[in-house]
């Protein structure tokens, strides 16, 4: 992927993951567009990166990411870059009230929109990248947020077989593996004492620049590469208490 002189999409680009994306990739002479639920943020955003480009847009309804390509293709037709980023982290159990109303909110975000978004971004003629989020999680969960992980495993299993499926059409697919980050993901201060992303984006990056097509850092890499075995006791460890 070149990383400079692209039109790129980012959902969820107003926060976390996809703010450090966003502003990296303007830095690397980029026109980058984002959308999102909130206008403020997203006009939070624009002030502080005046050449960012912002459309809001809930992505968990169907409607809403039919107009977001239309409004796409109608006003940024040479747009070559998406990235499926947006995501929500639900701390609950099955056990819960409101567990099913909870997983119905991750599915519809974490992967109803993003395949959506896949199937009608690859109609673009100008696309040549599909950059996915996933997660260590996907790799080996954690039972306190777990439809969260089960829905990056399944963006994982997605993403391999995408990465196959359009390479006729010439069209990079990549995954970017993060781990847990100092990001207010599944609420405030749960991930404070987790690495920082602009750390985590200056890795992911120079990892673009080697040309790899599966991005890590830190405890992705190791889950990345772990054998069965060592995924097994990775997760016995995480819920020996």
């Amino acid at each position: 992927m070149n990383l400079s002189n692209n039109k790129i999409l980012i959902t969820g680009g107003a926060s976390g993951i996809g703010l450090g994306l966003t502003q990296r990739f303007i830095e690397e002479n980029n026109t980058v567009i984002i959308c999102g639920r909130r206008e403020s943020v997203l006009n939070e955003v624009k002030a502080q990166f005046p050449s960012v480009l912002t459309k809001v847009c809930d992505l968990s309804v169907e409607a809403e990411r039919v107009a977001l390509y239309e409004w796409i293709k109608e006003n940024h037709s040479d747009l070559n870059v998406l990235i499926n980023n947006a995501g929500i982290q639900k701390w609950v159990s099955v056990t819960d009230p409101g567990f099913y109303e909870s997983m119905k909110a991750e599915i519809s975000t974490n992967i109803e929109a993003p395949l959506h978004l896949t199937s009608l971004f690859a109609n673009l003629e100008s696309l040549t990248t599909v950059m996915n989020v996933t997660s260590g999680l996907a790799f080996s969960p954690f039972a306190k947020i777990p439809v969260y992980s089960a829905t990056k495993a399944f963006f994982r299993s997605f993403t391999l077989s995408l990465r196959h499926i359009l390479k006729s059409k010439n069209i990079e697919v990549i995954e970017i593996i993060p781990p847990a980050l100092n990001t207010d993901l599944g609420g405030a201060g749960l991930h404070d004492a987790h690495p920082s992303v602009s750390s985590f984006i200056e890795s992911i990056f120079e990892q673009l620049k080697e040309g790899k097509e599966e991005l890590t850092f830190g405890t992705s890499e190791t889950r990345l590469n772990a054998s069965a075995e060592d995924l097994r006791n990775h997760f016995n460890a995480m819920h020996s208490n």
